[in-house]
């Protein structure tokens, strides 16, 4: 059971990875990029501290991220006024218009996730998928 189990999670692992990839091979930002603008996007500015956190990478990886979004002006940093040290990440509007449609393929997948198993199976595997998520 438990090898079977361990089959279909790798499964949905790769099939969410490869429909993810999908979506930003036409894009000049990476996966783990759009990533961001979407923890950003759904949160509003955070710390890079905070940030970090959310995306389960070093704060070295985050700031390498950073800059480069910087550069391709999907995201802006300002300074803590209350901490000097600290930084703010905000999306710009390129950032928010990429944030935006990634979000709209995330609600066309959800679409049809509820159209294929319908609403009440819908509602019990994203609350069992919220529980897993607690685990990690």
């Amino acid at each position: 059971m438990r090898e079977r189990f361990s089959g279909i999670l790798v499964e949905f692992y790769e099939k969410m990875s490869s429909w993810e990839n999908g979506i930003v091979s036409d894009r000049d930002v990476s996966l783990p990029q759009v990533h961001l603008l979407e923890v950003v996007g759904n949160n509003g500015q955070l710390r890079m501290k905070e940030l970090s956190e959310k995306l389960g990478v070093t704060t070295g990886t985050l700031t390498v991220m950073v800059h480069r979004l910087i550069k391709k002006g999907y995201v802006a940093k300002k300074n803590d006024d209350k901490d000097k040290r600290s930084y703010f990440i905000s999306l710009t509007k390129k950032g928010k218009k990429e944030y935006d449609n990634h979000h709209r393929m995330h609600g066309h997948l959800i679409e049809e996730i509820v159209e294929a198993i319908g609403e009440d199976e819908s509602q019990k595997f994203f609350q069992q998928l919220a529980a897993i998520q607690g685990l990690m």
